[in-house]
């Protein structure tokens, strides 16, 4: 009997202690609680620590701190029919667990709500907007725009989303080689102009130092023909003057460099008479008479 009633005690001892564990639960600080009891809310906990319950009753544990939400990649025609594919992703929290539970009841039926309902609005703001504004400063205020509009379709849920941000907006594969195509070929038309302008700089540049050369050459002939003038001039005067000084001296004077051009050679042969005009020094009496007169 001893060892029955010691089985029976064993057995009350242990279901008194499951009892009294499944009263007991613990909510951390980064988690809120809901107790539920045959499906219906009873009460929300969001203090840290160790609580009591009933033991028919359940322990629905929430997320405090913000979860992310993963929008698929999907193409959006902004306002001037440009495509881009945009890559965003949100992050909210539970703010009303028990509205939560409600309407949502856990995270993954969340996930899958927000998901459609964060991406028509990116693409209902996004396509509002041109492709410019979408790549400009103005993209942060397109965030807070999607962010508020979420919010205002799931203020029923219990959550709230504090940003909404894109990752990426790109132009699509084919958009983006025409872009690039367009982009290389108004290059090389910005590289043309700028070439053609630097040609024309160039050519008046040459065109100009062409005429101040062909200046400073005319002026320096004329300077250089009056200069031959005035030394021919000169040189003239000089000549006059000693022709007048001893005519027959300056008259064989001038035979001789006549000589000396005609005959520049030791084989040189002239067939003329020897009673010609040019060789009349070459005689005595040539050279007597010029002697006699000087």
């Amino acid at each position: 009997m001893s060892r029955a009633v010691l089985a029976v005690a064993g057995i009350a001892a242990i279901f008194v202690i499951g009892v009294l564990l499944s009263c007991v639960y613990t909510v951390h600080q980064t988690e809120q609680a809901l107790v539920v009891q045959f499906g219906a809310p009873q009460a929300v906990v969001s203090d840290p620590g160790l609580h009591t319950k009933l033991p028919w009753q359940s322990v629905q544990i929430f997320e405090k701190r913000l979860l992310n939400l993963d929008v698929p990649s999907e193409e959006v025609i902004a306002q001037d029919k440009k495509r881009l594919v945009v890559d965003a992703f949100a992050r909210w929290r539970i703010v009303d667990p028990l509205r939560f539970y409600q309407a949502l009841y856990d995270q993954n039926t969340a996930i899958t709500r927000l998901t459609p309902i964060v991406s028509s609005n990116v693409r209902r703001v996004l396509g509002s907007q041109n492709f410019a504004a979408v790549l400009s400063t103005k993209r942060a205020q397109l965030m807070r725009d999607i962010r508020d509009n979420v919010n205002s379709d799931t203020q029923n849920f219990g959550i709230r989303v504090a940003d909404v941000r894109i990752r990426h907006a790109d132009l699509p594969a084919a958009n983006s080689q025409a872009i690039y195509t367009r982009m290389q070929k108004e290059r090389e038309r910005e590289a043309s102009e700028y070439r053609a302008e630097g040609e024309e700089v160039s050519q008046r540049i040459r065109a100009r130092a062409e005429r101040e050369r062909t200046v400073l050459v005319a002026e320096a002939t004329r300077e250089s023909e009056i200069l031959r003038g005035q030394g021919e001039g000169e040189k003239t005067r000089i000549l006059a003057d000693a022709f007048g000084q001893d005519p027959d001296f300056f008259a064989f004077y001038r035979s001789m460099q006549a000589y000396e051009e005609a005959l520049p050679g030791d084989n040189t042969t002239l067939v003329l008479s020897p009673n010609s005009e040019f060789f009349k020094y070459f005689g005595s009496g040539g050279a007597s008479a010029s002697k006699g007169k000087r």
